[in-house]
């Protein structure tokens, strides 16, 4: 039995909706981005959505809008996809990276709290939140400036706890942004991500829970925002700009005809689609809740709706989690350790001279956690698979 590690949902809907795209002349900037858009929109209860080529370039859109510019500073965690932060770094800002609570993988909101008033008042108690290249004089501090904008992630499909965020944010005027890339769907005290910040971004690479290929969506209820996002994506030409145009720098972030018509299609089969990643993760969960030395994921009282993008357990102790991966792999069963933290990654190791206990509760999710081959195409033979080969495994493989 094949089992891969996600599989897209297609069926002939998304079929007929390229093919459809295919036999009329517009392969860009044409009717299906704007319906997408619209569709997304309504979807997440919010205004306007901004269609782009994927993820991180919304996220990048999103810093130029919260005017990140050189040393601005921005809260935000270590442990999620690097493209979290990198954005930050396109805009010469520097990432703040606080550590995590232990329950979700989300950013600790006391952590964000007590970060961003050291960082505001200045002085001795705001150098230990900065980077160590910068609290070491290695990079000079006087290049940095003020804490602009908190950026937490939605980790694995999870809701932040956005509440103590936004009140810190909204009473210090800083902006905030959701990286609701793994979240579509989920809700957080009742309300959907992507209505609780200034603007929140979404994406749709295979493996999430509905797909565009490669893909994202920026959603926002700021008019203005929504104009400056439309002219960014579209190197840099505004509405009121002549063919050949261009009013300020711009990139090209564009999502295709192609990408929007399957997104549309997709959407119009969203509560499907996370219904069947709901039913697959209650598989899992009732075959590993009782599998001694694995944890399952855990779901915080403020979220009342998960919406499942991976399936990630916790190996323990942590030495065993790559014994148990390689294991899986000879069993023809794949597996991704998730997420190695940001700041030990080479990059920011070199420009920040992060080390390992920088952040503890980080480092420790990183080396304990694990994704199982998960989708919402797949069946409860393959679960059943996995976890028989997973309990026959962490039998065999040293607990302690």
């Amino acid at each position: 039995m094949k089992i891969p590690m996600s599989s897209p949902d297609i069926t002939s809907l998304e079929q007929e909706a390229v093919q459809d795209v295919l036999e009329t002349r517009y392969l860009s900037i044409g009717p299906k981005i704007q319906a997408f858009e619209k569709a997304l929109a309504a979807y997440v209860s919010q205004a306007y959505g901004i269609g782009v080529n994927s993820g991180t370039s919304g996220l990048h859109l999103c810093m130029i809008a919260a005017g990140i510019g050189d040393g601005d500073l921005v809260l935000t965690t270590p442990f999620s996809f690097v493209a979290s932060a990198n954005c930050i770094l396109y805009e010469r800002g520097v990432p703040i990276f606080v550590d995590v609570d232990a329950q979700t993988g989300n950013i600790d909101p006391a952590l964000i709290v007590e970060a961003g008033r050291a960082l505001l008042q200045g002085g001795q108690e705001a150098r230990k939140w900065l980077p160590p290249s910068i609290r070491s004089g290695r990079l000079d501090p006087q290049q940095y400036g003020r804490l602009k904008c908190v950026l937490p992630v939605h980790a694995f499909g999870q809701p932040a706890d956005m509440d103590p965020i936004l009140e810190f944010a909204r009473s210090n005027e800083l902006t905030v942004i959701e990286d609701a890339c793994e979240a579509l769907g989920a809700t957080y005290k009742g309300r959907p991500v992507g209505t609780i910040s200034h603007a929140a971004v979404f994406a749709f690479y295979p493996n999430k829970q509905i797909t565009t290929g490669e893909g994202g969506m920026i959603v926002t209820a700021d008019k203005e925002w929504r104009d400056l996002f439309r002219s960014l994506r579209n190197q840099g030409r505004d509405v009121f700009d002549a063919w050949l145009n261009h009013s300020r720098l711009g990139y090209n972030y564009r999502l295709d005809e192609l990408s929007a018509a399957l997104g549309l299609a997709q959407i119009k089969r969203v509560d499907e689609l996370l219904k069947k990643r709901d039913q697959v993760a209650s598989w899992y969960n009732e075959r590993l809740k009782y599998l001694e030395l694995v944890e399952i994921p855990a779901v915080a009282s403020t979220t009342t709706r998960m919406s499942w993008f991976v399936y990630v357990v916790r190996i323990l102790p942590p030495a065993r989690r790559n014994q148990v991966m390689a294991k899986l792999a000879e069993e023809e069963i794949p597996s991704r350790p998730y997420f190695t933290p940001i700041h030990l990654q080479s990059l920011y190791r070199e420009r920040f001279n992060y080390e390992r206990g920088d952040f503890p509760v980080t480092e420790y999710l990183g080396d304990v956690s694990l994704a199982l081959p998960f989708s919402s195409v797949m069946t409860e033979a393959q679960v059943d698979r996995v976890c028989s080969a997973l309990f026959s495994i962490v039998r065999e493989v040293p607990g302690r």
